[in-house]
């Protein structure tokens, strides 16, 4: 009988996995590393497990542009349930206040424009914000009381799409570190009928959209088709300036130089990528007309 692992190989780019509810991110990591045998992978941006949608999960090379994907826009359509705030801000929760108040759909729709922009936004005692080193649902499931400071948040869009007079299902594009289980619930205080979230699904991440997403249970029956869904490493990186070069400036920045960027179409600063032949090669930071490259990548041209 042999025991022995299937081996891992090389993968290298991004499959924007649709998440089934019920399941961590980090569980979706695994089933996938296990449905290509891949060496390493990892996500970009973590999704509740009582969320659905768009799960990014980055292979191989393609994990060195996920701080890129992270930081994109956000994009979620969520259920918020009237009558009831609990512990977690969503159904998994206890529920620690009540009201009989229920709010009108027009009463919701007149408070969503005071979220939108960068507000101070308080996160779920349920979430993974570090305390003094510690995760704070670690420390909430352990009874402790969780203080976390309000910190600012950008909401870019928020529009009520549907509902009755128990729930309400509104749409938010939002930037990084956006919660949308508080702002179910600091909709439900201001309206003095508390809320919860009781369904939520992310449509976008970045440059990621829903219609991109594949099942997990699609996946899981097909694995030697699987990799038909797997986007390049460089859609990772397409929401930065793309900087063509040839062999020698992708030798160059390789080996860690700097490259000096010439054109007109040259990025005068900020963050941008280097492509040989259609391959990132690199990205960095232009300094003074120059790509320095702060990490490269491992593929061939």
């Amino acid at each position: 009988m042999n025991n022995q692992r299937p081996k891992r190989v090389p993968v290298d780019g991004w499959l924007i996995l649709d998440k089934p509810v019920g399941m961590t991110s980090t569980h979706a990591v695994s089933r996938l590393k296990h449905i290509f045998q891949a060496k390493k992978a990892g996500h970009a941006g973590t999704l509740d497990p009582l969320a659905s949608g768009i799960l990014p999960i980055a292979f191989g090379e393609a994990t060195k542009t996920v701080p890129f994907v992270q930081d994109g826009e956000k994009a979620y359509r969520f259920t918020v349930t009237w009558g009831a705030e609990t512990n977690t801000d969503d159904s998994d929760g206890k529920v620690v206040h009540t009201s009989d108040l229920r709010p009108s759909q027009q009463q919701v729709a007149d408070l969503l424009p005071r979220f939108i922009g960068t507000i101070q936004q308080v996160p779920p005692a349920f979430s993974a914000i570090k305390i003094a080193g510690e995760r704070a649902y670690d420390m909430a499931r352990e009874g402790e009381t969780v203080d976390i400071p309000a910190r600012p948040v950008t909401i870019h869009a928020l529009d009520l799409v549907g509902g009755d007079e128990t729930c309400s299902i509104i749409e938010a594009r939002c930037g990084k570190g956006t919660y949308v289980r508080a702002i179910a619930r600091d909709l439900g205080r201001m309206l003095g009928c508390f809320g919860h979230v009781t369904q939520l699904r992310r449509t976008r991440v970045g440059p990621f959209m829903e219609n991109e997403a594949i099942p997990l249970a699609e996946l899981a029956e097909s694995p030697d088709t699987a990799m038909q869904f797997m986007l390049s490493v460089e859609v990772g990186l397409i929401e930065l300036p793309c900087v063509v070069v040839d062999r020698n400036g992708a030798a160059r920045l390789r080996r860690g130089q700097s490259l000096i960027l010439r054109g007109r179409d040259a990025p005068m600063g900020g963050m941008a990528y280097a492509s040989c032949g259609g391959v990132p090669v690199a990205f960095g930071p232009v300094n003074e007309g120059q790509l320095v490259p702060h990490r490269v990548f491992n593929l061939s041209i």
